[in-house]
């Protein structure tokens, strides 16, 4: 999911992976949810939205919060946006995941801790609204691209850009058993979105390059 170094892998499924090489095996159910959204394409609805947020998605991913000039893909972050909320600012899910990024209170609360104890400025967001971060201010578009961006960069560092654990991390929690031994979580709800977020995320690279 970082600029440098990107590259997809075609064997038999399509997973998007940070270093050329990289090859790794899928468990069998993963590898059926990444070929069911192999070939998946983006509704023209959900594009004019998320595109409507490209000034605060460029911005945002242009920061090497982890390691330098490692920045995470614009691309990748519009294709989470539009799996986790179809690019709906006021989305909440039945487990309270608010915003654009679809994320917890508690999660968006620690994130906004750390980039504010950063000191780094931000444009479009005030360095108290990251200090004190209130569970209404992740329908904050700028806050929730934000704070997605930095999460993201964040597991991308942690688990070697591998998509599969990104998306885990994302979806389940950074610190769940199975990605201690590198696996991704084994949930239905990971699988499914592991899954479509790589066939976004390929959907809008190909269309990148017409």
């Amino acid at each position: 999911m970082y600029i440098k170094h990107s590259k997809l892998f075609s064997v038999t499924f399509t997973l998007f992976l940070l270093f050329p090489g990289q090859i790794f095996s899928l468990t069998p159910p993963l590898e059926k949810y990444v070929r069911k959204y192999h070939s998946i394409t983006i509704p023209k609805e959900h594009l004019v939205k998320v595109n409507n947020y490209n000034y605060l998605i460029e911005y945002f991913s242009s920061f090497a919060f982890f390691k330098p000039n490692h920045r995470v893909s614009t691309d990748f972050v519009k294709a989470l946006i539009i799996a986790e909320s179809g690019a709906n600012p006021k989305a909440v899910s039945p487990k309270k995941a608010l915003g654009l990024g679809q994320i917890i209170y508690p999660t968006g609360k620690q994130a906004a801790k750390e980039l504010y104890a950063s000191g780094i400025q931000f444009r479009y967001i005030q360095p108290a609204k990251l200090k004190h971060l209130q569970e209404e201010d992740l329908f904050d578009p700028a806050i929730n691209i934000l704070i997605t961006c930095y999460l993201i960069s964040k597991y991308n560092f942690r688990f070697d850009g591998k998509l599969d654990l990104v998306v885990s991390a994302w979806n389940a929690g950074e610190n769940v058993d199975s990605l201690k031994i590198g696996l991704p979580a084994p949930y239905t709800e990971t699988y499914n979105l592991i899954g479509k977020i790589n066939g976004y995320f390929i959907y809008l690279l190909q269309i990148r390059k017409k």
